[in-house]
This record gives C-alpha cells, structure tokens and sequence, in this order.
C-alpha cells in the first residue's frame, strides 16, 4: 500500500466523531423565560403565605418578583430573545404576581373580617389588572406606528409592579407602624374601609388613561443627576435600616410623581402639536399651509 493511501486510510480509522446538532434554543435566549418562571414562582409562595398568616414575607416576595419583572423584558431584549410566548408568560405572570397575589394577601390580612364586602375591592383591583395587562397585549399587535413619537416614554395608567406595590402601600405601612411599637396606628392604617379605598383607588388607575412616565429613555438634567445619586443612596440606607418605611415611603413618592408626569405629557404634546404647520382651506377648496 502506498503512502498516500494509507495516510487516507488512517485519516478515516481515526477521524473524531462529529457531535449530532439538535434543533432547540439556546440556553441563553431561555434565561428572560426562567427568570419569568421564577417570578410567577414567587407570586404562587406568596400567596401561600398569606394563608399561613406571614404577610410580611409574602410582601418581599412581591417586591422581589417586582424586581425580576423589571429584569427579565430588558435581559431578553439584551439578549435578543424576545418572542411571543415569553410576552404572553410575562402577561399571565404578572398578573398573577401583581394582580391576584396582592389582592388575597390584603383580604386575608384585614378584608376577610368583612366577608363578601371585603373581597368585592379586592375582587376588583384582580380584574382591573386583567384589564390593563390585555390592554398593553392588544397595543403590541396592533403596532407602535400608531403611537405619537413624544408618548413613547410613558405608560398608558400605572403599570402592573407599581399598581401591585401601590396597593401594598397600607400593607408595608401597617408592619413599620407595628414594628415601630404604635399599635393604635397600625390598627388604623389596617382598617378594612382604608385598604379597600386604597385599593379601588389603585384598581382605577391601573385602568385609567393618565399617561405616566415609563423611566425607559428618561433624561435627567445635569443639575439634577447629583441630587438623585444622593437621594438614591438615602433610599438605599433607609430601606436597609427601615425596609417596610421605604417601601412605603416609596408608593406615596411614585403616587405624587403622577401628576408632574401628567404636566410633562401635555408640555410635550402642546410642542408637537405646535410644530404642526396650520392648514387654510382657500375658496377653491385647496389646501394651503399657513
């Protein structure tokens, strides 16, 4: 046998076995979808611990499903893994995590003494949430050209996780108030006729058309940025040393920004609108600009 033949023939004995290619996703375009799955996780607990009486850890664990939801849309865009099924996922996850969850934590922490009462506000601030999540799925197919360019940095009513925590509010306030020793207090704040304003007032916005800012492409102005990094780290020091405080402190801070961020929406279509030119209808029955 000749060199070059044989060179061949042990060049096929020994050629490495080549790995079989599955068809399937990457691992990486799963994570948004895991973290997503961890969220919804996160409500189901919850609400588990609102049968067991343990509000205060059913109420961290709708704050940490707030910050996954507020990770995994921007993860899956940094990683180009946004799809149709991880849109719908995140639609019934959130409206489970911040629509059902908040609502049976408040009716077993004081809306149960009430009975059929009691649910009704809560049974209204779930289908509220409903209502808002297929509004936001029905804009997307519907498509963004129909959105005017200076309404793309706000949300048409108050998001999902800011309703959610909204809601919360008595709630968060109630265990700082105990924990702080002023029973008298938090046995008003957890008055059954307070939550349930509180609530319905919540479940309106989440439904409403008042524009509120998004925080996507904010721009803050120079001036502002180092009172902001120091406000930020005050929040950060209070919610470490008071987290129920902050966290309240923080649904009455993002309630009063509604009607700035009302004002900037208007300021904004007031400019676009009076960069339009005017049409005059002329006796011929053209148009002209004006």
């Amino acid at each position: 046998m000749s060199d070059p033949a044989r060179v061949r023939l042990l060049r096929r004995r020994f050629r490495p076995r080549t790995r079989p290619r599955f068809d399937g996703t990457s691992f990486n375009r799963l994570i948004p979808n895991i973290l997503t799955m961890l969220g919804l996780c996160c409500g189901l607990v919850a609400i588990r611990f609102a049968f067991e009486g343990r509000f205060d850890q059913a109420a961290v664990l709708i704050v940490v499903a707030a910050v996954i939801d507020g990770l995994d849309g921007r993860l899956a865009r940094l990683l180009k893994a946004t799809s149709r099924f991880g849109a719908e996922f995140d639609s019934l996850s959130d409206f489970l995590c911040f629509g059902v969850a908040p609502g049976l934590i408040l009716y077993f922490w004081t809306m149960q003494d009430y009975r059929a009462l009691g649910f009704a506000p809560c049974l209204l601030f779930a289908v509220c949430m409903a209502l808002r999540l297929a509004r936001f799925n029905a804009s997307l197919d519907v498509g963004q050209g129909v959105k005017p360019a200076y309404a793309y940095n706000f949300f048409t009513g108050v998001p999902a996780p800011a309703g959610a925590g909204c809601a919360l509010f008595p709630l968060f306030l109630g265990l700082w108030l105990q924990q702080m020793g002023w029973e008298s207090m938090a046995a008003a704040v957890r008055h059954p006729a307070f939550v349930g304003v509180v609530m319905v007032t919540v479940a309106g916005l989440l439904v409403s058309t008042v524009p509120t800012w998004s925080f996507k492409n904010f721009k803050i102005p120079r001036a502002y940025v180092l009172p902001l990094l120091l406000g930020t780290g005050l929040f950060v020091a209070l919610l470490l040393a008071e987290p129920w405080a902050a966290l309240a402190i923080a649904g009455l801070i993002y309630l009063g920004m509604i009607p700035f961020s009302v004002r900037s929406y208007l300021r904004l279509k007031r400019e676009a609108e009076s960069m339009i030119e005017p049409v005059v209808v002329n006796t011929a029955g053209h148009g002209t600009s004006g």
